[in-house]
């Protein structure tokens, strides 16, 4: 009768533990924001809703490409950070939808973003892009620090200059459409094309150009100041170039996957990496980007926007499908061989 009385116990502890497992609220994120701030927000989130995260981290043209492979079947929830335009081409193609945020503490060029895309993205962030060198590096072999972007055509960079690829990285994207709208398509393709001469390494992931740079891997870096900083922060010999013609920057975005099995979870993920108080603890993991919710604690590390000479970069119309691959066939054609 004991024997008989502990089985059925134990069968109804395996019946519950299933039941708890199958009722437990999951959410499934693709993060294209830094590794440390993916994790960061991943445990606060969960810690705060009980909700699980399963959580990996791409690039916003890899995550763009899942997100159009997987269009009748998303495997995806909602994809977290990364360079707004991908997210807006994302919005365009009907592969994500609104999710309903309150958008009223929310800075300017954050609203901005949801209205261009009907509400089915929204800005986390603010970031300006720029150059980085490493300062000893620079000095042992005797060149001069760049200050315009056209400096990096120099020649006497030949080998020395990191970027991304624009096809997988949204910053590289970012530093192209930024090129088209400072100089015109025909002469920012030339300008890229010299530098491309230049150039030592076109990486999958816009921050490791800089962070190679840090290590004295390569001398000079294309990316986002914030990125820089947290570098620079950390004790490398790295100096930040705001270029003197002028420059571009991104806004993050954060959108729910249209079709996500997981909407309600989905949608308190959205409210969460938008409140004052999530956005304020980027500093803690040397996140220096800056936050769209107007509320939030802006670290005094963070690049001040107002003192960088920003272009008004046009969202909408580099955020459009059409534009983007238009522009990433001609960089293919025109601006990757020169650095064979």
């Amino acid at each position: 009768m004991k024997i008989k009385l502990g089985v059925s116990l134990a069968i109804l502890g395996l019946a519950i533990t299933s039941q708890q497992a199958l009722s437990a609220e999951q959410l499934n994120v693709v993060c294209s924001n830094e590794q440390d701030w993916c994790d960061l927000m991943a445990n606060a989130f969960e810690g705060e809703t009980g909700i699980d995260v399963a959580m990996v981290r791409k690039s916003t043209g890899e995550t763009l490409a899942q997100v159009r492979a997987e269009a009748s079947n998303p495997k995806i929830d909602v994809w977290w950070g990364g360079t707004g335009d991908p997210h807006l081409i994302a919005a365009a193609e009907d592969l994500t939808q609104p999710s309903g945020a309150d958008t009223s503490q929310l800075l300017g060029w954050s609203v901005n973003m949801s209205e261009i895309s009907g509400g089915k993205t929204v800005g986390i962030h603010a970031g300006a892009l720029g150059i980085a060198y490493n300062a000893d590096v620079l000095s042992e072999k005797g060149l001069a620090p760049p200050v315009c972007w056209k400096d990096l055509a120099d020649p006497s960079y030949k080998g020395e200059i990191q970027v991304a690829n624009p096809n997988s990285s949204g910053t590289a994207y970012t530093e192209l459409a930024t090129f088209v709208q400072l100089f015109g398509e025909d002469e920012a393709f030339r300008l890229l094309a010299e530098i491309g001469k230049n150039i030592n390494q076109y990486t999958k992931s816009g921050s490791a150009p800089s962070k190679a740079a840090a290590r004295g891997e390569t001398t000079i870096s294309i990316g986002f100041m914030h990125d820089m900083v947290k570098l620079a922060k950390a004790g490398f010999p790295l100096k930040i170039v705001s270029p003197c013609e002028g420059t571009g920057y991104e806004v993050g975005g954060v959108s729910i996957i249209k079709g996500a099995k997981n909407i309600d979870a989905a949608k308190r993920w959205v409210d969460f990496v938008l409140s004052a108080d999530a956005q304020s603890r980027g500093p803690e993991v040397g996140t220096y980007n800056v936050p769209s919710n107007s509320r939030a604690t802006v670290a005094p590390e963070s690049p001040d926007l107002a003192s960088i000479k920003l272009i008004d970069y046009d969202f909408a119309t580099y955020g459009a499908s059409d534009t983007r691959e238009r522009l990433l066939a001609r960089w293919d054609k025109e601006v990757k061989p020169a650095s064979n």
